[in-house]
Order: C-alpha cells, then structure tokens, then sequence
C-alpha cells in the first residue's frame, strides 16, 4: 500500500470527532481554522461553540460592532484574528451578498486568509483538490522523505507543497488533508508513536534514526522582554480604562493605565519617570500625595510569540477624581469590566486578585 492508502485506512479507523468536521458550511470552517491558528484544539472547541452561538452567520459577525467581537475573543490572544474576521465579514457581506466566494484566488483576496485558510475552505467546504498543509502535515512529510530543509524556509514549503500534491487524491482532498491533521495530532507528534506507526516501514526519518530531528527548524530569535506598570486607580466603585490604538499588541482592547518602562522598576522610580510626571500633568508627586499603592501585585511572566511581558498592577484608592484620568480615560463601574474587551493578562489579574470586580 501507499502512503495515501495507508494513511486513509488509518483516519478511517481514527479520525478525531470535532464539531467543525460535522459541517461543510464554509461560515463555520472559516471560523474554525482561524480560532485554531493560534489555539490548541481543546481550547478551540470552546471558543468555536461560543463564537457561533454569538454570531451564527457571516450576517451576524458583519453586523457587529468590533468592540463586541473582541469581547468574545478574549482570551485567545492574537487579536489582529479577530480584527481581520470582522473586516473579511463585512466584505462578504457587501460584496458577495453573504456567500463564500469558491475560488483559491477569491479567498486569498480577503483579510486574514492565507494559503493554509484558503486551501482548508476550498477543500472541506466546497471540495476542491488542493492540498492543506498545517504543522502536522509538515511534520508528517518531514519524517516520511527526511526532508532536511528548515521548515521556515520557502523552499520547504515548495518541497512539501509538491510532495502532497503527488500523493493528493483529487476525487477525496477533505479526507486527506484531515487525515494529515489527525495523523500528526495522533500518532507523527512532536514525540511520534513509531512503533504504532502504519507507515513507519517506509518512513526515512524512522529507517535512519532522524525522527527527534526532523522537520529542521531555523534557530529562534530570543523573545523580546517589555515591563508593564499599571496604575489601577479607583474612586468609591469606580475604575478607570483606556483603548489601546496604537498598532501593538491587544490593538482596541482596554486596559488601566499604563506606564511601559526600559525595565523593572520600583513604584518610586515609576514616579519619577517622565510619562508619570506628563500623566499627573505636574512635575512633582507632592501635588498628589495621595497616589501611593495600597496593593502591589506582580504578575507571573506574560509569554507571547515574540515578547514576554513582566507587567505589576498596583492599586491606588483615590480621595478626589483626578484631572488626568477625567480627559483621557473611561470611568467604569468595577461590577461592569466584564462587558469590556481586556487581554489575559488584566484578566488573570483580575480573576485571580479581585474576584474580576472586587477592585
């Protein structure tokens, strides 16, 4: 048998039971592939029921306002996903009168969607004989022909592109492209399962001894490191929250004030650093002698892709409204920040220190 037989016997007898395979509604695979780009597959499925119980057509999601769709995304991180579903929704909408465009070429005209997505849409949904290549297909050609190439490099792509392509049924793409998806979450894993393995007898990787080395990966960049001070000011019940713009992380989601500094700094030396002086809008803090924390807590580190933030929140219970806080910030009822688009990283904070409103 051949690679394909062998592998299509396999998913038969394997395949994963995934709400997303039960529908060949393009809405819906679109909406799984981009939660899954990201997102392990457990914590997808979550996200996946609740953001089609929120917006259960194209019609639903273009029609909501951004600030709500980042809500129910929060958590997932990589909000520029989000971000691109609104827009590539409203497009729909507008210019295809709410129905999927059918074409590689038209899908990969639209926000947010990539050869991977494209191909995904196009094979499960619509049947099309293009192959869908992910981490685990990779991983599985990688081993299968030793193919040595770094994996991030283009000509990889085009090796493993070109290898799939020759082994891709064209009457049956859906089933070999979740095949490949399976197969590599199952059994061709990071720590793959060789002995158990239907296709380790022809597998190079298997045969030479190179399956922990294989797929090649180009050495990473270290993260970059960023010290996070927020300034959780509050009045009676009330707290204040502002929207970050500018194009950075957790782009339109809300947090307190922020002070970002070189690196880890104590709350006096916070003090004397020209964003908190421009921010009380005086050169001392003696004008304000009533901004001194009444609790500090220090997050565990933030790991993100390329960054790792090390972020401190401290909590200062204020007498009087501040001048600052009144022109550049939201006043907000603590009972109410659930309603409000935050990262993880202020929702940790809040979850685990404040019951979420017990500011």
């Amino acid at each position: 048998m051949n690679f394909t037989s062998q592998l299509l016997d396999w998913y038969k007898n394997n395949k994963r039971v995934l709400p997303w395979k039960e529908r060949n509604d393009p809405y819906a695979i679109w909406v799984s592939e981009i939660i899954l780009q990201q997102t392990r597959v457990q914590q997808g499925a979550g996200y996946y029921a609740k953001f089609l119980e929120k917006f259960p057509t194209v019609f639903h999601l273009a029609d909501a306002a951004e600030e709500e769709v980042l809500r129910i995304w929060q958590g997932l991180g990589y909000y520029t996903r989000a971000r691109n579903m609104h827009k590539t929704a409203k497009t729909i909408v507008s210019h295809y009168k709410g129905v999927f465009p059918t074409t590689i070429e038209q899908l990969r005209q639209l926000s947010g969607i990539g050869p991977y997505t494209a191909a995904a849409i196009g094979s499960f949904a619509f049947g099309l004989p293009v192959v869908a290549l992910e981490g685990n297909g990779y991983r599985i050609l990688a081993r299968y022909y030793a193919v040595e190439e770094p994996l991030e490099s283009a000509r990889a792509k085009k090796i493993f592109t070109d290898l799939a392509n020759q082994q891709l049924p064209k009457d049956n793409s859906a089933a070999f492209n979740q095949a490949l998806m399976d197969f590599g979450s199952l059994v061709c894993t990071p720590k793959p399962l060789c002995h158990s393995c239907p296709l380790s007898e022809a597998c190079k990787a298997f045969r030479e001894d190179k399956t922990d080395l294989l797929p090649a990966r180009q050495i990473k960049t270290p993260p970059r490191n960023r010290y996070f001070n927020y300034l959780v000011y509050t009045l009676d019940n009330t707290t204040f929250i502002g929207q970050r713009k500018k194009d950075d992380i957790w782009k339109g989601l809300y947090e307190f004030p922020l002070i970002e500094t070189a690196e880890p700094v104590t709350f006096q030396q916070l003090c004397n650093t020209e964003m908190f002086k421009h921010m009380l809008g005086t050169g001392t803090l003696s004008a304000f002698p009533e901004l001194i924390p009444d609790d500090t807590r220090t997050m565990p580190p933030h790991k993100l892709s390329h960054q790792t933030i090390y972020a401190v929140f401290y909590n200062i219970r204020l007498q009087n409204l501040l001048p600052f806080l009144q022109q550049k910030y939201v006043p907000v009822a603590c009972k109410d920040l659930s309603q409000y688009a935050i990262s993880r990283l202020t929702e940790k904070y809040l979850v685990f220190f404040h019951n979420f409103a017990g500011l």
